[in-house]
């Protein structure tokens, strides 16, 4: 189990205080000093199942000072993840992936169905 997350993010550090309080073992990431590479991206867009949209971190500085919401419509999946891999702080997190199961941010029900707790 891989966990990507921005350490002074506070829903990062809620998501981490529910994995070791459920007893999960992981890898932890610092998202903003080990960025996804376009290949990472990839594969959980993929596998995922989710629209790219879900992948932006539509809340953060960089999305909001490239005028991202605006560019986004017209672009293609390749030029997305191209962006998204330029710059971690642009990625929606925490990311969680468990071999196929893919969870972008936290909602606390969902990781509870997704992980079957």
């Amino acid at each position: 189990m891989l966990f990507i997350c921005y350490p002074r993010c506070k829903t990062c550090q809620k998501a981490r205080k529910w994995l070791d309080d459920h007893g999960f073992n992981y890898d932890f990431r610092d998202i903003k000093n080990e960025n996804p590479d376009i290949g990472e991206l990839k594969s959980w867009y993929r596998k995922s199942n989710l629209p790219l949209k879900r992948f932006w971190n539509t809340s953060g500085i960089q999305y909001r000072s490239m005028g991202l919401k605006d560019k986004i419509p017209e672009m293609t999946d390749k030029e997305q993840l191209e962006i998204l891999a330029s710059d971690g702080m642009l990625v929606k997190r925490p990311i969680l992936i468990d071999g196929s199961t893919i969870l972008l941010g936290f909602k606390e029900t969902e990781w509870e169905d997704k992980l079957s707790i």
